[in-house]
């Protein structure tokens, strides 16, 4: 059996054109990211809600949607890592609530009200409350790492199952209801607390974002949390300790988890045991839409942002325009669906290419 090997007009085998192919301007690649195109899509949303009701552009109204999207992305950027890696934490509103509620009871405790009304031991109090609510949520997260990097149980039904403990420990030491009043000055020193008319919380989460997205593009660690989503068994036969590579990141995804505890509770002054059941879902939503893969691989911490800043967007100017709250979950429900289709057609595409 011959093969017959193709020739140029002159007896010549084809040569191969190897020279490279120049690559895009980086102007032009950040334009055509799907973080950008989501950012282009809040700013239309913002547009649209502030002609409906100009009050959506209001100082009031923006401050309340950088606070409502605070704990939001700090869920978001901590799944989107996690996500890279290939896993996928059902549990993150359960752990952000049992944060807050140990975190509450430690700030009552150590400063209880006076008979005069004031709060003694209450730096002593908040400084303990926060360290509280992010150990308790790196423990939590510790929990999860542990279940799925050695004990091999599919992350999805690890922290399904870690979902119902931690909500259920919350109500346990809650006693079923939420823990309040805290003491006032919380909300005056860190929840309400503005800087340039932005909350501090926000700045405060904003910066934890823009950290995550230098690690994710200038580190190893990024480099390796999406090499691992890739490939577990390559990431393993290049010398990547996968099983403590995931426990650090569910510790750093937990960490965040009870951040975003401690800020709910400087938010309110006050827990909201039954207020977070959708919480993981919507830091799905927000860290898919943006560009991260459901299946592994890529992270997109830009675009976590900018799809917080939807939902936020999306569900702050329904509720200024009046939408009904069932209308509100159909669209919430909708931009899901759109984001996971568009996971889908990435996760195609470079699967083809």
């Amino acid at each position: 059996m011959s093969t017959d090997i193709k020739t140029t007009p002159g007896g010549k085998p084809p040569q191969i054109d190897t020279r490279a192919v120049a690559s895009k301007p980086a102007w032009q690649r950040v334009l055509t990211t799907r973080a950008t195109a989501i950012l282009a899509l809040d700013v239309v949303l913002f547009i649209i809600f502030t002609a409906i009701k100009p009050v959506f552009a209001s100082v009031d109204s923006v401050q309340t949607l950088l606070l409502s999207g605070t704990e939001a992305l700090l869920l978001a950027v901590g799944l989107a890592m996690l996500l890279g890696a290939g896993i996928f934490d059902l549990s993150l509103g359960a752990n952000l609530v049992l944060s807050s509620v140990v975190g509450a009871e430690v700030l009552k405790a150590v400063a209880p009200a006076s008979a005069t009304g004031t709060y003694p031991n209450f730096v002593l109090a908040f400084l303990l409350s926060l360290v509280v609510c992010i150990l308790v949520g790196a423990v939590y997260g510790l929990v999860n790492g542990v279940l799925v990097a050695y004990v091999r149980i599919n992350s999805l039904i690890a922290t399904l199952g870690t979902l119902g403990i931690g909500t259920g420990l919350a109500y346990v030491i809650s006693g079923g209801s939420d823990v309040s009043p805290l003491p006032a000055p919380i909300q005056a020193d860190l929840g309400l607390r503005t800087f340039l008319d932005i909350p501090v919380v926000a700045l405060i989460a904003i910066g934890i974002a823009i950290i995550l997205y230098l690690v994710v593009r200038y580190t190893e660690f990024g480099m390796r949390t999406e090499a691992i989503g890739s490939s577990r068994l390559a990431a393993e036969r290049v010398g990547i300790k996968v099983p403590g590579h995931l426990i650090r990141l569910t510790i750093l995804a937990g960490a965040l988890a009870g951040l975003a505890g401690f800020v709910d509770l400087s938010h309110f002054a006050s827990t909201s045991v039954a207020g977070h059941a959708n919480d993981a879902l919507n830091a799905v939503t927000a860290a898919v839409i943006g560009g991260t893969l459901l299946e592994g691989g890529k992270i997109s911490i830009l675009g976590a942002i900018w799809g917080t800043g939807l939902a936020v967007i999306l569900q702050g100017g329904l509720v200024i325009a009046g939408v009904s709250s069932y209308y509100q979950l159909i669209a919430i429900g909708l931009v899901l669906l759109i984001a996971v289709s568009l996971d889908r057609i990435s996760f195609v595409r470079l699967q083809r290419s």
